[in-house]
């Protein structure tokens, strides 16, 4: 569409690139005097840099979407780069479009992301027109009720939140009691994929999106991006893709999602198989961050699946994958808008150090930090235990600057917006946040990823050395971080054991630990 005005319109709804909920109340009757805008924005390619799938995945989604509405009679106005050229930032884009269509009143959904939500506040007080901000009618917990749950610099904890979250709306619940008799069973749930599983490993359901033309807009305006991408996008971009990937993850993923959710392989690709990035996860974070489908909607589909599995599903299986979204989901959105703009710039161990330059490439001689690195380059995923315990684990080890990982994090994932992405990384992984979102930094040396992976038996670095010249560098950084940031997390009961045993070394053997810390550190660029 060009911005030419062909008639005028009383009111302009702006739809955001992650407000894709086609089953929102605005759409629930067609008048000729709303226009919808559906924009490719500039500013929003250039805020980070991207990974090219994550950028191809929005706009083919907002495509979706504004192809959706016209066949059902709304009136859209879908731009893209080409279109809104002209316009570096979103209000300059606005402002044409209310005088180029006689606008009397402006509405937009309150953004998730702080920076979007205070640049449209800004934009519509002064306007001279009437305006108006509406919830996206997408998350459980509304916007106007978060502050009940969350307070400024408090810290929670997500068990206590996730029960009362379970209670609230009667999910996985038997009256007042939680199906099964026990509130979590996480403990079930961590399990290594030995020879034997792999064999079973789910092929994943992929789509062939052609995005030929986004990309080719893409590279036309010299958008700066990360990562791969085929003409063929294998992400789901409408509601029916998003419900088909659903449908396959509950009945091919789920019986054994809980069992192995925190596993690793890298020995998949090895056998001839591409399904070691996938494992048995959803893979639905886009399409739900996107609002294509609804929480609450995933939550009622796959408990449904297990009442109808007659035992093939058990409760540990689905209350692991319910945990992720009616529980961290929602927590880790609390946790951003209680404590933002503040919250952006934590940074409770002092961290400084810059981001290694193979994070860009993967080209890393450690097997774990490659594979999960290289995937994400491919892929634009990796699952939750890849992201907080194998480049969240070392950037936090080797004390990076929180604010580089946000931006990689951001910039890498396709799920990837910042009120999920920023309390995730500088909170959960880099503890940068002082303990708001985790009871205790979740530091680990390399025994944590031979124990939740095969990472280990095809590494250059040997797990079980500390101080040689072959030592997997995580097991020195582990210590030294530790005994770095004693004074700041050494009286945590969860942490006073690992003190106490580092304690017990002698002088000698924490010097050299630390001498080989320091080489790692000094020579992080070569690892």
């Amino acid at each position: 569409m060009t911005l030419q005005a062909k008639k005028s319109y009383k009111t302009l709804r702006l739809i955001l690139g992650d407000q894709l909920n086609a089953s929102h109340s605005w759409f629930k009757q067609q008048d000729e005097q709303t226009l919808y805008l559906i924009a490719e924005l500039h500013q929003e390619t250039c805020y980070t840099v991207h990974h090219r799938q994550k950028i191809a995945a929005f706009f083919a989604a907002m495509q979706q979407l504004a192809f959706a509405l016209q066949t059902a009679g709304h009136q859209v106005a879908h731009l893209t780069l080409d279109d809104t050229k002209p316009f570096k930032e979103l209000p300059a884009l606005l402002v044409h479009l209310i005088e180029n269509y006689g606008i009397q009143r402006f509405e937009y959904q309150l953004p998730d992301e702080y920076r979007l939500r205070k640049q449209l506040a800004s934009f519509s007080e002064p306007l001279p027109l009437n305006s108006a901000a509406y919830s996206t009618e997408h998350f459980y917990l509304p916007d106007e009720e978060i502050g009940k749950y969350f307070q400024a610099s408090k810290s929670h904890r997500l068990e206590n939140f996730y029960r009362k979250m379970r209670l609230r709306f009667d999910v996985l619940m038997d009256k007042d009691v939680p199906l099964g008799g026990k509130w979590n069973y996480d403990t079930n749930n961590r399990n290594k994929l030995k020879a034997d599983d792999l064999a079973n490993v789910p092929t994943p359901l992929l789509f062939s999106n052609d995005v030929t033309n986004i990309l080719e807009r893409i590279d036309k305006h010299k958008i700066s991006t990360i990562g791969h991408a085929d003409t063929q996008l294998l992400w789901p971009v409408n509601r029916k893709q998003a419900t088909q990937l659903l449908s396959f993850f509950c009945e091919q993923c789920l019986p054994r999602f809980g069992q192995f959710q925190d596993s690793m392989t890298g020995k998949l690709s090895l056998l001839g198989k591409d399904n070691g990035w996938s494992l048995y996860h959803s893979r639905i974070s886009f399409a739900l961050n996107a609002k294509i489908i609804s929480p609450q909607y995933v939550v009622k589909t796959a408990i449904e699946a297990f009442e109808r599995s007659e035992g093939r599903i058990d409760i540990s299986q689905i209350e692991g994958f319910v945990r992720q979204i009616i529980g961290w989901r929602e927590f880790i959105r609390g946790v951003y808008w209680a404590n933002m703009p503040d919250y952006a710039s934590l940074n409770a161990l002092e961290a400084k150090r810059q981001l290694p330059s193979w994070f860009w490439t993967g080209d890393t001689k450690m097997n774990c930090l490659r594979h999960a690195i290289k995937q994400s380059l491919d892929y634009a995923y990796a699952h939750h235990i890849q992201r907080l315990m194998v480049t969240g684990n070392f950037c936090l080890l080797a004390g990076i600057d929180p604010t580089l990982v946000d931006d990689w994090y951001l910039g890498i994932y396709i799920d990837a917006i910042e009120w999920v992405e920023m309390p995730n990384t500088r909170g959960m992984s880099q503890f940068a946040d002082g303990g708001i979102v985790g009871s205790k930094a979740y530091a680990a040396s390399g025994n944590y990823i031979n124990k939740m992976s095969d990472y280990c038996s095809n590494c250059i670095y040997k797990v079980n050395k500390t101080t040689e010249d072959e030592a997997c560098p995580l097991n020195s950084l582990y210590w030294h971080f530790m005994d770095k940031h004693q004074h700041k997390i050494g009286n945590n009961p969860r942490t006073k054991m690992v003190f106490s045993s580092w304690l017990k070394k002698s002088e000698q053997q924490r010097i050299e630990v630390l001498n080989k810390a320091k080489h790692c550190l000094d020579d992080i660029e070569s690892l």
